[in-house]
């Protein structure tokens, strides 16, 4: 364990935050070049001025103007960022004062999904009048049929209202749940279009449906704000108005945690958590093991893999150098996880830094239970317990302890990550803000479901081997075809009949009578 000097060198507790970071169990995270820190600083500086940080699309990288708009480098930007805070409000009352809905359906993937998910299981409130109860807030950020069915069996079409998040109206999975959802909302005989609201960009496929069919509004998803970073928009601030989540408090704790970010780096929360990271893959590569003692938290180590591992996962530097960089989140919560994978972080190989989350208060009822202790007693020392029990192998571990789990400190907490990963990535010299490997495994998706197609029009009356049905559709993978064959068969009705051979290439595929 750290020296208790050491302890209290770096603490550091940034102003109005509720926040504290304890890194003095990493090791050497001070000991990175002051040069190279400060220009990690700088270049987050012209960021936020506006400089265009995803060069390959030629983007601005603004979600830090979302909780203070008065830094957004036009009079437009800010505008707009205004609007959409107050038309967030004005968009929940009006779907209450309409439909008094008890269930939503937020329909999405990625951050679109991921973040909403964490505001509402971390911070809704117990069910009220006028807000929705977390268990009938329902996100659908898959193309799993079961999971749609799942979802819509538990509510009911006319109490419900629909949120479709989509940048540009074509995501797959996204648009597949909308036409599901809208199926079942046309057996219920429930419209669907009154009850929808579209989260997306001007002028995009989902934009042009929403306005044609008359759908209850339309709120913006700018080109400058990533989907992983857009939670303090109306991806997030529309599902904290209907859930009853204190928004203006979860902006002013980010805009706080932020202020803190651009101190000089010394004391800098945003830049000593990036720097620890750093530091941790000084002579290998370890992965960050994000442990939350808390329920309300299970899915931030969720939503840290796509913040952390999207934007810094990369095959190249900006100078075209092969450099393969990357930061491997996982995780789920503790005290949970001492009883999975905690026996292999202490005796295990030396891969990993656990990043431990501490909520002080309670949130809710602790009385004593036995021996003079509390469940949240018992919970405090499972944390520090397993701490030690890290430490005394040799394990680095970093603690971030929030004072209360609140709508202020949960946005300090989002805040203090989305600039860490900023700075690590001017570290690193990697682009932060493009995702070409997200984009590569979309268009491969493509290229799956076009030859599907090509190999179900190839199937004839008689049975014919992957060969020959793959050299009937032009398709050049064998396997691919065997495995997409054999899904379609598997499922009834999509017409696709196999007769199983001793081997794969001995199976037969005909079109089914």
């Amino acid at each position: 364990m750290p020296s208790w000097n050491c302890f209290a060198e770096l603490l550091v507790c940034p102003p109005d935050t509720g926040l504290s970071l304890d890194i003095s169990a990493m090791g050497a995270a001070s000991m990175l070049e002051p040069a190279r820190l400060d220009a990690a600083l700088q270049a987050m500086a012209a960021l936020e001025a506006g400089a265009v940080a995803n060069a390959d699309e030629q983007r601005q990288v603004g979600h830090y103007w979302l909780r203070a708009p008065d830094l957004a480098p036009s009079e437009h930007q800010r505008k707009a960022i205004l609007d959409a805070i107050d038309a967030c409000q004005a968009m929940a009352a009006t779907l209450r004062a309409r439909f008094e809905p008890r269930y939503v359906l937020h329909l999405g993937i990625g951050g679109s999904a991921l973040g909403p998910e964490l505001l509402a299981e971390a911070l809704a409130p117990l069910p009220g009048p006028g807000r929705v109860a977390l268990r009938d807030y329902h996100v659908l950020d898959n193309t799993d049929p079961a999971g749609f069915d799942a979802h819509l069996q538990a509510v009911d079409p006319a109490r419900t209202v629909v949120l479709v998040v989509s940048k540009s109206g074509g995501t797959v999975e996204t648009r597949n749940a909308m036409i599901r959802v809208r199926q079942a909302f046309d057996a219920a005989g429930v419209a669907f279009a009154p009850r929808a609201v579209a989260i997306t960009g001007e002028g995009s496929r989902l934009s042009v449906l929403a306005r044609e069919e008359g759908w209850a509004g339309e709120l913006p998803l700018w080109d400058w704000v990533g989907g992983r970073t857009s939670v303090m928009g109306p991806v997030g601030l529309l599902p904290a108005a209907l859930l009853g989540i204190d928004a203006a408090a979860l902006l002013e704790g980010a805009a706080a945690m932020d202020r803190a970010g651009r101190s000089p780096a010394a004391g800098n929360p945003a830049v000593l958590l990036a720097a620890s990271w750093l530091a941790a893959q000084g002579d290998r590569e370890r992965a960050m093991v994000v442990l939350p003692y808390a329920d309300r938290l299970r899915s931030l180590a969720r939503y840290l893999q796509q913040l952390v591992m999207e934007s810094l996962g990369k095959r190249l530097d900006r100078r075209g150098r092969e450099v393969r960089q990357g930061l491997v989140v996982y995780g789920n919560k503790g005290s949970t996880d001492q009883h999975a994978f905690v026996q292999q972080l202490r005796d295990g190989p030396d891969s990993l830094f656990c990043c431990f989350v501490e909520v002080l208060q309670a949130g809710g009822a602790d009385p004593v239970l036995e021996g003079g202790f509390s469940a949240g007693d018992a919970l405090a020392g499972f944390l520090a317990g397993t701490r030690e029990a890290l430490s005394q192998d040799g394990k680095a571990s970093l603690t971030i302890a929030l004072d209360a789990l609140d709508a202020r400190s949960l946005g300090a907490l989002i805040a203090l990550f989305e600039r860490a990963v900023g700075i690590y990535a001017e570290l690193v010299d990697v682009n932060a803000y493009h995702q070409p490997g997200v984009e590569a495994g979309k268009k491969a998706a493509g290229r799956v479901l076009e030859a599907q197609r090509d190999l179900v029009t190839a199937l004839g009356e008689h049975p014919q081997t992957v060969s020959e049905l793959a050299s009937a559709a032009g398709v050049d993978d064998l396997v691919l075809a065997w495995w997409v064959l054999r899904r379609l068969a598997a499922n009834p009705g999509r017409g696709v009949l196999r007769l199983p051979g001793d081997r794969p290439d001995r199976d037969g595929f005909a079109r089914q009578a």
